[in-house]
């Protein structure tokens, strides 16, 4: 879908003007750099390069896999975006902070249904945020979120956990914009083209549980928000089932309160 492909010339405003955003925003908050956590794949390697040349060496990056979940690769790769971009980076290991949050609520080991494994699935995340916001403040840094245009458009992320952040320069791209930029910024290839996985669990993969490609969501996204078009029509033009259509406009409204303030009840004078 061509409205969603961007020029060189295109990418690089954007890159432009990105580097340029996270530098006032540093600049504007009075911290003196910031911290963002590297997972090895394509979101946190493009906000680590575009931070990089806003930052130089004010920006520093916490790599947290949990083993027995986080793949090898993923270690590797971020390794491999710190070296490339030259990131100041160090791993800290989650898996003993995540049992101990496991033990110390055991209702979250017992409980076997749904909502214990989304509990225990979403520890990790949350303890990302602890320990990126411990950084920022031991060191007056603000935290660079690395969350897309599609994940929050769909609520795909953790509430208080990777959508914990102080500025997100990347969170009006769609994926297969990031995608585009990624390759623009020389970010390696291995990282591009290797599945999107939040880690939350073993083998998860993003596509697999958001039921559709990207490339798909980005499309749909495209066509009923952007351009305001209704279930119907966008489900024709895309010559898909307007269910598949549908079900991803229920996502987007059903993750409003994830990207909304909480509500605050307003008292009568």
């Amino acid at each position: 879908m061509k409205e969603l492909v961007l020029s060189e010339t295109g990418l690089e405003r954007w890159r432009e003007t990105i580097v340029q955003a996270i530098s006032d925003f540093v600049k504007e908050t009075g911290a003196k750099g910031a911290v963002l956590g590297l997972s090895g794949g394509v979101d946190s390697a493009l906000v680590g390069a575009l931070a990089k040349e806003a930052l130089g060496n004010r920006l520093e990056a916490l790599v947290m896999p949990v083993s027995g979940v986080s793949k090898s690769e993923d270690l590797e790769h971020a390794a491999l975006i710190s070296a490339k971009f030259g990131i100041t980076s160090r791993v800290i290991e989650l898996k003993e902070a995540a049992t101990a949050v496991k033990n110390a609520f055991p209702d979250m080991i017992k409980n076997s249904g749904e909502g214990g494994f989304h509990a225990r699935a979403n520890i990790a995340p949350r303890l990302r945020m602890l320990f990126n916001y411990a950084a920022a403040n031991l060191n007056n840094l603000v935290v660079l979120g690395t969350g897309n245009k599609t994940e929050l458009l769909l609520g795909y992320f953790t509430k208080y956990g990777d959508g914990g952040v102080d500025f997100l320069p990347i969170g009006d791209l769609y994926k297969s914009q990031v995608h585009q930029l990624a390759e623009h910024m020389q970010v390696p290839r291995e990282v591009i083209d290797k599945p999107p996985s939040a880690g939350l669990w073993h083998g998860q993969t993003d596509e697999e549980e958001l039921g559709e490609s990207y490339e798909i969501l980005d499309q749909i996204l495209y066509h009923t928000v952007e351009e305001g078009r209704g279930a119907d029509e966008t489900a024709k033009i895309m010559g898909i089932n307007v269910k598949r259509v549908q079900r991803i406009i229920g996502l987007v409204e059903s993750g409003h309160h994830k990207r909304a303030m909480p509500e605050i009840v307003k008292l009568p004078e």
